[in-house]
């Protein structure tokens, strides 16, 4: 699991670019009247050379916007979308006379200064190329070849649909046990008896496949061969079961839409991972503190060792 919070780590710019690309367009939408737009027609585009506003004649447009949703994202998904694109707005004003002011003061002439804007290009480039290169590889066709291996190699599982009745002493579900062989409703009496937040619905617990449930429920249930068969009492740290098999079948893969998103970040992170492999061949690397350099090193070998993405 190191690996993957790893990858997860290194990989999150693109939460933020996706979340520039999304919100960048929805302040600006969300921001307008209803009524400037007719209800039948889509909204259209925003340029980003649309100019927002104008502080001590210095332009924000729709660019800006983006670029400080960037950064922003935690703060953005924090607040209603309407007011997003005025706070936004605000911190771009905040931004500008403030600049102007580091300028007049001669903030920007300071190696500091420079030291930071090499990094803020370094890290802007390699936004730009996440989102070019990389991003952009994980495709939709992409992902559904992922999603075919996935099909491909699925392999069926037991699964159960069990119904119980649980109450908080032995001596409790043995008389529900002698109830039920006397020939009593399950339902009637899970409604009746039961102790579990699942009793309005005649207990019934839906499918569920092995290591699901709590291990001495799960044995038995599992235990059961035919159905509409009713277990012995059992205990959990729950309480006494009293269990009945409602039906069995094997499991099936699950729909595209329902893990497609998983296939995405899984097919990302190798992406990322096979791109920066090839970026880093032929390029030296020095670090002159030895235990700072043995730490990166450890953090790279764990995450070549570790586990592969598709797990």
């Amino acid at each position: 699991m190191i690996s993957s919070s790893l990858r997860l780590a290194r990989t999150s710019v693109l939460a933020l670019i996706l979340a520039a690309g999304a919100l960048a367009p929805a302040v600006a939408q969300d921001a307008a009247p209803a009524a400037e737009a007719p209800a039948a027609e889509a909204v259209a585009p925003v340029s980003p050379d649309t100019v927002v506003a104008t502080v001590g004649g210095e332009p924000i447009t729709e660019a800006d916007l983006g670029f400080a949703a960037e950064d922003l994202t935690q703060e953005l998904s924090q607040m209603p979308p309407e007011q997003r694109k005025p706070f936004l707005l605000r911190v771009l004003i905040d931004m500008k006379v403030m600049a102007k002011a580091g300028q007049e003061a001669g903030m920007a002439d300071t190696p500091l200064f420079q030291q930071r804007l090499d990094y803020l290009e370094d890290r802007a480039l390699r936004r730009a190329y996440f989102a070019e290169t990389i991003a952009n590889a994980v495709t939709e066709e992409a992902v559904r070849a992922d999603y075919e291996a996935f099909i491909a190699d699925f392999v069926p599982a037991d699964e159960i649909r069990a119904s119980h009745v649980l109450v908080p002493t032995e001596e409790e579900a043995k008389a529900v046990k002698a109830e039920l062989d006397g020939g009593a409703d399950f339902a009637t009496v899970a409604k009746e008896k039961s102790i579990d937040p699942g009793a309005a619905n005649g207990g019934d617990l839906g499918f569920f496949g092995k290591g699901m449930m709590v291990a001495p429920f799960e044995a038995a249930a599992f235990a059961l061969t035919d159905i509409g068969q009713v277990s012995d009492p059992v205990e959990s740290q729950f309480g006494w079961h009293v269990i009945r098999l409602e039906e069995k079948r094997q499991s099936a893969p699950p729909a595209f839409e329902q893990v497609a998103a998983q296939l995405q970040q899984q097919r990302l992170m190798t992406t990322f991972d096979e791109t920066v492999a090839r970026l880093m061949e032929g390029v030296t690397i020095d670090i002159p503190d030895a235990e700072l350099k043995a730490a990166v090193d450890a953090q790279t070998e764990t995450e070549a060792a570790g586990e592969t993405p598709a797990q």
